[in-house]
């Protein structure tokens, strides 16, 4: 169904059902039922011509004719989505509204939802719209002065994001996906509870399990506490939480289902300096020298994963370098027979925003890529930001890789074709490595896969990025923290010398009693949360006064009188409800504002916990200043007159990076490179995701590429979030995506250098 049938068919059916419960009397849910698919039918017509324009230019964006993929296409297809959705819904109104077993409750939250998500989804039309108009033709990223870049942001930030993390919750991707990504927000939401409550991975992930079920069966509370902890909780918070399938017995369940491999080693490579031949003339070397930015030498830790021993991989060099992992490290059993060195060798770098995640965190499906590939893997821990900003993280992959390809024997393979291989921030130090290699003049890999890789770190604007907006897995101002992390404009934690004072036994102690205190209080909450479903919360609490608790954002927002999208109050009406309550209840009841928050209070919760830097109060203060009508030209520049997206109540975020000239540096943002840089670069295979907030990076860099007469291909999956890879035995989707990625790898592998082809 095309867009215009699509939209004409919902305005009808919104039509309809709006006369409908018009006429069912004065009754508050039949005004609202009223109300929505009013509000349907007005965002829905002025959405339309927004989405034509945009996708009436969109192929001009692509790489080529073969790969139709770029921001504006993947923002038109999310609101195709959004719509679809609205029209299913309306339909089942029409036809269901007078049985009986109608549930009002559930149906009238659900196009509430989706009503405020289709409004938002009008709001970012028009920003894509303000970005077609100011960036040059072909252009995907926002272009004019920082001052301009800036203030884009901070008025694109200050957008709602929380309906979609309730209800709409991955409303836009496979829906074999959806259940996955319920689990992840409900698991953060519950997580954020607990931060820095403890200590460990363990006990904050053991207390957040009795704490999760009120935001399981309360869609919007958990929209509202997922967009306070995305605005404002540090990038420390998301390093722990990432980090969580650190813990060894979850790695250890996501081991067990992945394939048995002969061999995998933690491998530690000491800080010494060696020499590399020359590619320009192999008589002549240079020397490597060991990573030494802001910490000084130190080992690089690197992962050899074989599916079969292979001469070399048993030798005592390579034993003499293996660091202990407990039981892990028995994984490399003795064999009677070797298999012989392979041909090839894969060197994988992970991803995790540079600040979080090991080749732990990669291992389940590295070993596939080993059985598959029959090749052996070498996966480089790099040290991770803020505490070890850049180059910290590009000079140890280099260095790795450069040891790799000289000690290619030790580690099963004979080094005859070499690919470098790595997903998000992990792509991005693949192309930066393969750039510092060819400066160094050494040999540079044999071809680069990189899947869905961040090639431009700077904060700007882009189709695709605006829908960081309600991407679960990559918010905007995660995003923003990371990269500052990354640029050396995070500070560490400060609990960390509280760790050190304490020593390692009394952690032990501390932790183990925290863990039994939240258990004992979790099981409580867990148990309130399903016995009080009428909302009615007692004011006696069981904690003993003696031990001081601190008030979580959740329990703040669970104390705020019901708003309109409250969830006690219409429970269980039907149709023979709708005319029930009087005139004179209704008149208390605000009207449905598409310009207004009514999740909550905007009054900031009683929360100790939400550490940022000391520049965003400031920010946040300027921000507060403005009037929703007057917050700064962008608004008045985008929307049209009457058009009032709704605002955030969280203020907006801190942008810290958007004038930083560390983030222009080609090495740390490769598509920023020069032409000639980039014209010593391998053959790139790149898989982006249709729906990534990191998608413009992925085409504007094989575009740049292509217009050099550079070997690229850009291969888009449809459907799947950011980070498929880490999902790759969730579904056949995910597992399709990945069987992809080890098709652009064993090209790599398997072909040779293909020359340079003309630009299409």
């Amino acid at each position: 169904m095309d867009l215009r049938t699509m939209t004409q068919s919902l305005v009808t059916l919104a039509e309809d059902n709006m006369a409908f419960f018009s006429s069912q009397g004065p009754g508050e849910t039949a005004r609202r039922l009223s109300g929505v698919f009013a509000g349907i039918r007005e965002q829905a017509l002025g959405l339309e011509p927004a989405l034509g324009r945009l996708l009436s230019v969109a192929h001009l964006f692509d790489l080529d004719a073969e790969t139709p993929a770029n921001g504006y296409r993947s923002l038109v297809h999310t609101a195709r989505c959004c719509l679809a959705h609205l029209l299913h819904k309306s339909r089942y109104v029409a036809s269901n509204r007078r049985s009986i077993f109608f549930r009002t409750s559930h149906n009238l939250a659900e196009l509430e939802a989706y009503l405020v998500a289709l409004t938002q989804l009008r709001a970012l039309a028009y920003y894509a719209q303000r970005l077609l108009a100011t960036n040059r033709p072909g252009g995907l990223f926002f272009e004019g002065d920082e001052g301009l870049i800036a203030e884009f942001l901070r008025e694109y930030v200050t957008l709602h994001k929380g309906c979609f993390y309730g209800r709409c919750l991955g409303f836009q991707f496979t829906p074999a996906i959806r259940p996955f990504l319920q689990t992840i927000s409900i698991g953060l939401v519950s997580f954020g509870e607990h931060y820095k409550r403890n200590e460990t991975g363990l006990g904050v992930t053991a207390s957040s399990l009795f704490t999760s079920g009120r935001f399981a069966i309360d869609p919007e509370l958990r929209g509202a506490e997922f967009e306070r902890i995305i605005q404002n909780l540090d990038v420390h918070f998301w390093k722990a939480f990432w980090n969580i399938t650190e813990i060894e017995v979850l790695s250890s369940l996501a081991n067990m289902a992945s394939a048995t491999v002969r061999v995998s080693r933690l491998l530690s490579l000491p800080p010494e300096a060696f020499e590399m031949p020359l590619t320009a003339d192999p008589k002549l070397t240079v020397t490597i020298s060991p990573p030494l930015a802001h910490s000084g030498p130190g080992p690089v830790l690197v992962r050899l994963i074989s599916y079969d021993l292979r001469e070399g991989q048993d030798s005592e060099e390579l034993s003499s370098l293996v660091k202990s992992e407990g039981p892990r490290s028995l994984e490399l059993r003795p064999r009677p027979q070797q298999a012989p060195r392979s041909q090839s060798l894969v060197v994988h770098i992970h991803g995790g925003g540079f600040v979080a995640q090991t080749s732990k965190s990669h291992e389940p499906y590295l070993k596939s890529w080993a059985q598959e590939l029959g090749v052996p893997i070498v996966s480089i821990d790099y040290s991770l930001a803020p505490e070890a900003p850049f180059p910290r993280a590009l000079e140890e992959c280099f260095y790795a890789y450069c040891w790799a390809v000289k000690h290619c024997a030790l580690l099963g393979s004979t080094g005859e074709r070499i690919c470098l291989a790595g997903d998000s921030a992990g792509g991005n130090l693949c192309f930066t490595v393969s750039l510092r290699a060819a400066a160094y003049g050494v040999r540079v890999p044999d071809g680069i896969m990189a899947a869905y890789p961040a090639t431009m770190l700077q904060s700007t604007a882009s189709p695709s990025r605006l829908l960081s907006l309600m991407d679960p897995l990559l918010p905007l101002s995660v995003l923003t923290k990371c990269v500052s992390a990354y640029a050396g404009g995070e500070t560490e934690d400060r609990s960390d010398s509280d760790q050190k004072a304490l020593g390692m036994m009394g952690l032990v102690r501390r932790d183990t009693a925290l863990l039994f205190r939240d258990l004992r209080l979790g099981a409580s909450s867990w148990l309130h949360s399903f016995l009080d479903l009428s909302g009615h919360k007692s004011h006696t609490n069981s904690v003993p006064t003696a031990e001081p608790m601190r008030r979580s954002v959740s329990e703040a927002a669970l104390a705020q009188p019901e708003g309109l999208l409250g969830t006690d109050s219409l429970k269980s009406l039907t149709l023979h409800d709708l005319s029930l309550k009087g005139s004179s209840d209704t008149s208390e009841t605000p009207e449905l504002s598409l310009s207004a928050e009514t999740l909550g209070s905007s009054t900031p919760s009683n929360v100790n916990f939400l550490v940022g830097p000391e520049e965003a109060p400031e920010e946040a203060a300027k921000t507060q200043e403005l009037s929703a009508k007057d917050r700064g030209c962008g608004a008045r520049a985008a929307f049209p007159e009457g058009f009032h997206p709704r605002r955030s109540s969280q203020g907006c975020t801190w942008m810290p990076v958007c004038s930083s000239p560390i983030v222009k540096n080609p090495f740390m943002s490769p598509l920023l490179a020069s032409d000639s840089m980039l014209q010593s670069l391998p053959p790139v295979h790149i898989v982006a995701c249709a729906l990534d907030p990191m998608l413009d990076d992925s085409v504007m860099f094989a575009r740049r590429l292509r217009g050099l007469g550079k070997p690229v291909t850009l291969r888009v999956v449809e459907d799947l979030p950011h980070g498929f890879l880490s999902l790759a035995a969730l579904c056949r989707e995910t597992r399709h995506a990945a069987a992809l990625c080890v098709e652009r790898i064993r090209l790599v592998l398997t072909q040779p250098a293909a020359p340079s082809s003309p630009p299409l």
